[in-house]
């Protein structure tokens, strides 16, 4: 946890896309949007432990909808998915885990261990803000997935070596490929944007402007 404190906590800021990992919502100052990938496999899970029940289809299928509608919206220029498009799926969605919080009852007693639907189900209720909110601002993505994709390469690195050097060239290294990976994300030519960092005029991304 110290590591994670000292290492993780300063480097973030503005909207940060992750999984339900508690700690994340001890960060001060940021903004989340839960990721659909994870929430999708949780939901696939649910599936699996309650066979006979329809909401952990319903609410996958109305989430993917909502994912497939911003989609859309995006490729189509606008900032956000009209409330229109999204009527019908999000009353599905919301309809599902009103359902499923109904079925999946608490163990009675604070102390007890719930069940993970039943956790699942209290945050897609209690958290829907942070669930959809790639809905309401399409420059936030659904998913974490290019994250983990851009992190794969130094997590490789660390099952080969074992680890990875001291913690100074540790951050030296994620620095120059969060470098690489956002330029490229802003369509700039990574070569372009290192020539430029080594000759002292770094490429920096646009501010962008306040919702």
């Amino acid at each position: 946890m110290e590591s994670f404190d000292g290492f993780v906590f300063p480097d973030l800021s503005g909207v940060i896309v992750h999984d339900r990992y508690q700690n994340y919502d001890k960060i001060s100052g940021v903004i989340h949007q839960l990721c659909c990938s994870h929430l999708l496999r949780d939901l696939e899970d649910a599936a699996q432990s309650y066979p006979d029940a329809i909401w952990p289809g319903q609410a996958a299928d109305g989430l993917c909808a909502l994912i497939h509608a911003a989609n859309t919206a995006r490729d189509q220029g606008l900032a956000a998915v009209p409330d229109d498009a999204i009527a019908d799926d999000l009353r599905l969605f919301r309809h599902a885990v009103r359902v499923g919080l109904s079925e999946v009852r608490r163990v009675p007693g604070s102390s007890q261990k719930q069940p993970p639907a039943r956790l699942l189900l209290e945050c897609l209720r209690d958290r829907e803000h942070d669930v959809l909110r790639f809905l309401s601002d399409l420059r936030i993505p659904p998913t974490s997935n290019q994250a983990e994709r851009d992190l794969r390469p130094a997590k490789t690195q660390q099952k080969i070596s074992g680890r990875l050097r001291s913690e100074k060239a540790t951050r030296h290294r994620y620095a120059i490929r969060g470098y690489i990976s956002t330029a490229a994300k802003h369509g700039t030519d990574v070569i372009a944007a290192l020539r430029d960092a080594l000759a002292g005029n770094p490429w920096m991304p646009p501010i962008p402007e306040k919702a």
